[in-house]
């Protein structure tokens, strides 16, 4: 199993950026997928999720940020607007065998090895 994530960068308060995660030795479609971000000194903190059915979303990005999966590409997007200097973070995608959504990233199998997202006031 492999994730690689890319599609992180520098950018300015306000502006956008989309992260992809491509899943390769997976069968994509009965998995549960996240994104967690960890700045330095923190805490690997969940951002997002999706299944079957389902997303969810820590409350700092809510409105902001939507993940998406594309099962014809094996991939997981996370569409980010309005970034703020605040969410500048290594971001991670992860997956679990099981059709699950959560934030605790206890709860997944496989992770990616980052990407750098650095956003200027």
């Amino acid at each position: 199993v492999q994730l690689v994530e890319s599609g992180g960068g520098l950018v300015q308060e306000g502006g956008s950026l989309r992260l992809s995660c491509a899943v390769s030795g997976f069968q994509f479609d009965r998995v549960g997928a996240a994104w967690f971000r960890q700045a330095p000194g923190k805490e690997r903190e969940g951002v997002a999720c999706i299944s079957i059915g389902q997303n969810d979303y820590t409350d700092s990005v809510r409105g902001r940020f939507t993940i998406s999966s594309d099962s014809a590409k094996d991939t997981v997007y996370l569409q980010m607007n309005s970034l703020k200097p605040e969410d500048t973070a290594v971001y991670f995608c992860a997956i679990t065998y099981t059709a699950y959504c959560g934030l605790g990233f206890w709860d997944y199998d496989y992770w990616g090895q980052g990407t750098q997202v650095t956003v200027s006031s």
